[in-house]
């Protein structure tokens, strides 16, 4: 059991005083006698109003494992969880993943074609959970300002610990607009200054949101706790600089302006922060990866007593076995299959690579709707990394890295390569060959020298499954064309060149009907 902020996380939290529509105006209403004023007024209100903030990317509602979501007309079993629909969209269009579930889950074959519409229910999912994670931040900073704690007569102490809170959402809201804009472009955009009730929110461009995130972040990094000084699960300086180093990686995508110096410069601030490396790779995506480890700067917290829902790591154990198995994936349910990798992605391992953990007959997909073809991946399994099963077995303790040490080693390796100043290609190549290392025990495949190719090979080695794959296929030039065909993309067999609006995913019809202010994102 995770003992932390995230105790306070259960199916009772302050969401539970609130139903968010998934209108254009996203408009929350109160559903029963818990108001603002009454949750604002002690301390214990501010940490269990926080404990929402952090806790909506784990919980996809109140009442769990389906019920009703914190948006309407999602289902909280499916299309309602951030971690499910992020993953969903950034693995399943690419090369390290596809879905056997075509005839079960609408949406799905769209994903795995590269061929969705606006109507896409992932898609969608994903774009609402955002906005409404985005509205829970705003209202919790909403009573943070100064001049409202001057009139609750909290100790300064307290106020101290507030004013954290208040940094590390906007940290949060600043994380859900970077993935806004990564997959959607131009969403609407809402801060805690925005109107309440009904109203039509401006729609905002990829460079202005670009612009916004990279401002926040810049202010925000002084106002964290120094890195490795919070709670697990919290956000500290370097998740910010993390998030920063991301950005700036891929800001020639978003702006069209090259930013490899900047990523360099906050990849280099994580690198240096006190973080190490996991001794044991496999270790990092265990039902107690929450102990003892070193490289996760920020995590989403799942607990199988406590978060109980059929997103998160539950998810993606779930749908990475069956019930045939012989590998221990510590979940008493069974197993659902469909998820699989393809061929494209278990060929870039070479023997002896500890980071190789796939099972199965075969890693050809004759079929894209076998359950059986290509094969599965035991990354994230619900076992400890004494082999105990989690504890409770039925939902998964597994914790997701949001950000995590080795994502900067590789950062930092291609804005090198890619001319960043500030760096050397002599340390580039030392950052990936301490990934090497780890991963084979021994320097004997270390680089002596790297090129591109190599890092986006060595990124799917390193992150498969962690839903970076859409991103990086995107900055490389991959994902949509013919420079880089894989099984199925696009729907065939052996790959064929998709459409290039396909790097970016349509506003929902929904809410281009209800908000006038917002226009489609070209080719859709």
């Amino acid at each position: 059991m995770k003992n932390n902020i995230f105790k306070s996380i259960s199916l009772v939290l302050i969401s539970s005083a609130f139903a968010v529509s998934c209108t254009g105006d996203l408009d929350r209403f109160p559903t029963n006698e818990t108001t603002a004023e009454v949750v604002y007024s002690t301390y214990n209100g501010y940490l269990e109003s926080m404990a929402k903030v952090y806790g909506a990317y784990t919980l996809p509602g109140n009442t769990g494992p389906a019920g009703n979501p914190d948006v309407s007309g999602l289902d909280e079993g499916s299309n309602a969880d951030f971690l499910r629909g992020f993953w969903n969209l950034q693995e399943l269009p690419t090369d390290e993943a596809k879905c056997a579930w075509i005839g079960n889950d609408p949406g799905i074959s769209d994903l795995n074609n590269i061929s969705w519409t606006s109507e896409n229910p992932f898609s969608k999912g994903l774009y609402y959970r955002c906005i409404v994670q985005i509205k829970f931040a705003n209202e919790f900073l909403k009573y943070t300002t100064d001049e409202v704690l001057a009139s609750k007569g909290f100790s300064d102490a307290e106020k101290t610990e507030i004013r954290y809170f208040a940094s590390e959402a906007r940290f949060l809201r600043a994380f859900q607009y970077w993935v806004l804009m990564d997959l959607f472009a131009n969403p609407p955009f809402i801060d805690e200054n925005s109107p309440t009730g009904k109203f039509m929110p401006e729609q905002i461009s990829r460079a202005n949101l670009y612009s916004y995130v990279e401002t926040e972040l810049l202010d925000v990094q002084n106002s964290l706790k120094d890195p490795r000084q919070n709670e697990y699960g919290r956000a500290d300086k370097a998740a910010a600089w993390a998030l920063l180093a991301r950005l700036y990686l891929n800001s020639e995508v978003y702006t069209g302006q090259k930013k490899y110096t900047e990523a360099i410069t906050y990849s280099s601030k994580v690198l240096t922060a006190g973080y190490t490396l996991m001794p044991k790779y496999e270790e990092l995506f265990l039902a107690d990866n929450n102990l003892n480890n070193p490289e996760v700067i920020l995590s989403i917290n799942y607990d199988g007593n406590k978060t109980r829902s059929y997103g998160g790591t539950f998810f993606i154990i779930n749908a990475s076995f069956n019930s045939l198995s012989e590998i221990d994936y510590g979940m008493t349910t069974g197993g659902w299959g469909g998820n699989r990798t393809t061929k494209a992605l278990t060929d870039k391992f070479a023997d002896g690579d500890s980071r190789y953990l796939f099972t199965g007959d075969t890693d050809e997909i004759e079929s894209i709707s076998s359950f059986v073809q290509g094969l599965s991946t035991y990354k994230f399994r619900n076992v400890t990394s004494k082999g105990e099963a989690g504890s409770f077995g039925a939902y998964a303790d597994t914790d997701f890295p949001l950000f995590r040490l080795a994502e900067m080693n590789l950062v930092y390796a291609e804005a090198v390569l890619k001319g960043g100043s500030g760096g050397s290609e002599a340390q580039a190549i030392t950052y990936i060959n301490l990934l090497r290392e780890r991963a084979f025990g021994n320097k004997d495949n270390n680089f002596a020298t790297i090129n591109l190719s190599d890092i986006i090979d060595e990124r799917a080695r390193e992150l498969y499954w962690e839903g970076f794959r859409r991103t990086d296929l995107i900055r490389f030039g991959y994902l949509t064309g013919n420079a880089y065909l894989w099984p199925w993309k696009g729907g065939s067999k052996n790959g064929r060149a998709v459409s290039s609006n396909y790097t970016i995913y349509p506003i929902p019809t929904s809410d281009l009907m209800a908000n006038t202010n917002l226009k489609q994102n070209t080719g859709y």
